[in-house]
């Protein structure tokens, strides 16, 4: 517990030394990023409430299965609309403790594809139409293919920095000559 508030107080005391420095712009953007994060916070907590609320209900109350179609679909779209809400909160910490400058890409990316599964899961089969199908699956495979290249950028530009780093502390050849 006394890592975790070592943490923050560092982490106050780091935006509190930027602050100074950040143009008008940054401090907008740390503002608005800390209003979000309050705001996704409040919207975590009522998911949770209501996951809580409907285990309960459903569950120990009505003694349904879980494993009945209709009780799956509602406890896993519940389930995943608080780990979407969970992403959504973690990239805008990214943004609150300096680590990242604006939201990401490849995590918008990634809570695409989340909640195109949540829909998957929540799909009411009986009013689905097969194009209905093909799109959401055609969606998938864009956002899949889209995170797939950002990811290959991503490792390409690490292999690079990794590279860089390596070759400028190399110790000098021998003879003092350098292979060019």
């Amino acid at each position: 517990m006394w890592h975790i508030h070592q943490r923050r107080t560092q982490r106050q005391s780091d935006l509190r030394r930027y602050w100074k420095v950040m143009s008008l712009s940054e401090r907008f953007e740390q503002v608005i990023a800390a209003v979000l994060g309050v705001i996704i916070a409040v919207v975590i907590l009522l998911a949770l409430w209501e996951l809580i609320r409907l285990v309960v209900e459903t569950l120990v109350l009505q003694h349904q299965n879980v494993l009945a179609h209709s009780v799956f679909q509602k406890l896993f779209g519940a389930i995943l609309t608080l780990l979407i809400a969970m992403e959504f909160q973690h990239s805008i910490i990214k943004v609150i403790e300096r680590r990242e400058h604006i939201i990401q890409t490849k995590i918008v990316v990634l809570i695409a594809l989340l909640a195109l599964a949540r829909k998957f899961i929540i799909l009411d089969t009986a009013s689905t139409t097969p194009l209905m199908i093909l799109a959401l699956s055609f969606g998938v495979l864009v956002l899949g293919g889209v995170y797939w290249l950002i990811e290959q950028r991503d490792a390409a530009r690490r292999a690079q920095e990794s590279h860089t780093r390596t070759t400028q502390t190399e110790p000098a050849k021998p003879g003092g000559t350098e292979d060019t």
